[in-house]
């Protein structure tokens, strides 16, 4: 792996660093006007908007482009107790906004109800059978959350039943612009000047939430109420992987501190399921990788319908069985996963043309279509470009894609959009269905868009180094400081800081076989009085190196190699063995690296 040092201007870290003095912040100021500048934070304000994110950063919901008119007819339906339905999607995002507007409705005095759809039997997107349905049950608003951008037909049908259709959604909207509904909110719409365009769903339908809470409430929506929304708000923003930044990054932030202190039955119940302790502050990672797959599980897997019930059932036991159903599910999934990436690589062993595309495109009868969109994530993993997985279903075949950070898919998707039956998405992710019989056009045609736009380099893993420090530099007071840059996540990586000449001061030990935990020592010179050298340890980290243990076994390291070190830092929580822990990152030996010679038994003492 090529390690990249972040550039830097001496002269731009200078003056930020003083800025950061002058304000009396308690930071390594030189090292944190670094940081701040590799997140392109430039001057002191926006350092002290970005260490310290606050309510008073929200944006008035009103900059939103239809907002006025979606809360006016939303006002007007709670008035006259009209049945409201909102229609989601079934990921994470889509459930989550459900919950977040349904709970602002009904404090508002509204009476809701909720369709999230089926993904192998409906799909991703609104349903003219459901509409239809809604209207005959004497429903005159609908509004989707994490969908209906590119919803035309949906939106027809609407207004042919005399239904009025607010569209609330982050996605991107097609070449034929928006739907006709009665408003569209989206900042990512043509004509649309609110300042964050990176809201995931659940974060529009937040700021009509807000809006209509600061409306219908009269009076100011009260801190501890937003922020209690925020709790699920974040969520949804980490599990969507969006930046944060702006408002994402004050959505996070206190969202997190908030679920300190769980007090939705439901929300305490998946917490304790996902074995996340109350009382200590979660991190962005703890979300992603074991709040997020089990709320994503009940739409991959089954009905999503359970995670809305999660956050809003009352009773602890009933909110416990959810949650462990829920559990079950991403079990589950997790074991599909396994069995489809099995058949990628098999596929790939057999024929390397696959893993050599420019961008890949593998297919397989009977995938199951709620894990192909994580499967096509674990390959662009494994193989470092972008990577489509498609289920075949007989003639049908539905697939979802994952990219790297230099290559737009959905453009990629519009490039072929004739041989599509349906597309949608954003640069980094996107959902499609096809027939069958296509796959081989679509394979070849978006190889060749992918080699006018990208190069072999493109490929090559890269590891962004924000700066240099020496080990006795790692101090819990750096990681306090570190802690203000959190969280961490899409376009605010967790600082990665390199250490060269580290000694190994115990043989590697292997955990569940695949991982590592090390011992390490930072290395200092000393001279002897015969010409030869020692060494001695000034300070030792523990270290964990996820997935490297066959590396290690490989490279065959022993202890006293000197290596080179590339690594995260963090404060282990566990009770008994935690403290200061460093993650490693990638890491290499130092060829012809001088071996400590025997220390006397004084030197031992």
């Amino acid at each position: 792996m090529r390690w990249l040092a972040k550039p830097f201007d001496d002269d731009q870290v200078h003056l930020l660093a003083q800025a950061l003095k002058a304000q009396t912040l308690a930071l390594p100021h030189a090292l944190m006007a670094r940081l701040l500048l590799n997140r392109r934070v430039f001057d002191v304000d926006s350092a002290q908007r970005f260490l310290v994110p606050s309510l008073s950063q929200l944006h008035s919901p009103y900059r939103m482009k239809d907002m006025k008119a979606a809360v006016q007819r939303l006002q007007a339906a709670i008035a006259a107790k009209e049945k409201i339905l909102i229609y989601g999607d079934y990921d994470v995002d889509g459930t989550t906004a459900i919950v977040v507007l349904k709970t602002a409705v009904e404090l508002c005095g509204g009476s809701v109800e909720f369709y999230v759809p089926h993904r192998i039997r409906e799909g991703y997107g609104m349903n003219d059978q459901v509409i239809e349905e809604a209207a005959r049950s004497g429903v005159r608003l609908i509004i989707s959350v994490d969908t209906g951008i590119r919803a035309f037909a949906a939106a027809a049908t609407a207004r042919r039943l005399g239904i009025d259709l607010i569209v609330t959604d982050h996605h991107l909207p097609g070449p034929g612009g928006v739907p006709a509904a009665l408003a569209v909110l989206n900042p990512n719409q043509p004509g649309c000047d609110y300042p964050c365009k990176v809201l995931c769903g659940c974060g529009v339908a937040f700021k009509l939430a807000q809006a209509l809470m600061e409306k219908l409430l009269n009076r100011t929506t009260p801190s501890r109420l937003l922020i209690s929304f925020m709790k699920v708000v974040a969520i949804a923003t980490i599990a969507d992987a969006v930046p944060l930044r702006d408002e994402n990054r004050v959505f996070t932030r206190l969202g997190l501190q908030g679920l300190r202190t769980p007090v939705n039955p439901g929300l305490k119940a998946l917490l304790e399921i996902a074995e996340l302790m109350p009382g200590r502050g979660l991190n962005s990672g703890e979300v992603a990788f074991r709040i997020a797959p089990r709320l994503n599980a009940a739409g991959r897997m089954d009905v999503a319908h359970d995670v809305v019930e999660l956050f809003s059932v009352k009773d602890a036991t009933r909110a416990r069985q959810i949650a462990a159903r829920l559990d079950q599910l991403n079990g589950e999934r997790q074991q599909e996963e396994r069995r489809i990436l099995e058949e990628v690589a098999s596929r790939c062993e057999k024929e390397p043309g696959f893993a050599e595309a420019f961008c890949m495109v593998v297919e397989g009868e009977g995938w199951h279509r709620g894990v192909i969109g994580i499967a096509a994530s674990r390959v662009v993993e494994r193989y470092r470009r972008p990577a489509l997985v498609i289920s075949r279903d007989g003639e049908e075949a539905h697939g979802s894609g994952r990219s790297i950070r230099s290559f737009h898919l959905l453009e990629a998707l519009e490039s072929c959009a004739t041989l599509l039956d349906r597309y949608g998405g954003h640069a980094h992710a996107v959902g499609f269905a096809l027939p069958a019989s296509r796959v081989p056009e679509l394979r070849a045609r978006l190889d060749e868009f992918a080699r006018s736009r990208l190069t072999a380099k493109d490929f090559e893993p890269m590891l962004e180094v924000d700066a240099e420090l020496a080990l006795h530099q790692v101090t819990p007071e750096l990681v306090e400081a570190l802690g203000l840059l959190a969280p961490f996540g899409m376009d605010n990586p967790q600082p990665v800081f390199a250490t060269r000449a580290v000694r190994l001061l115990e043989p590697p030990r292997i955990v569940k076989d695949r991982h590592l935990k090390l011992k390490l020592g930072s290395t200092a010179r000393r001279d002897a009085p015969d010409g030869r050298f020692s060494w001695r340890q000034s300070v030792a980290y523990q270290a964990t190196a996820w997935r490297m243990a066959e590396r290690a076994v490989a490279e065959q390291l022993v202890s006293g190699d000197v290596l080179d070190i590339a690594y995260t830092v963090g404060q282990n929580e566990h009770p008994d063995f935690g403290g200061l822990e460093l993650t490693l990152c990638d890491f290499e030996r130092q060829a012809n690296a001088p071996t400590p010679a025997p220390r006397s038994r004084a030197e031992s003492a």
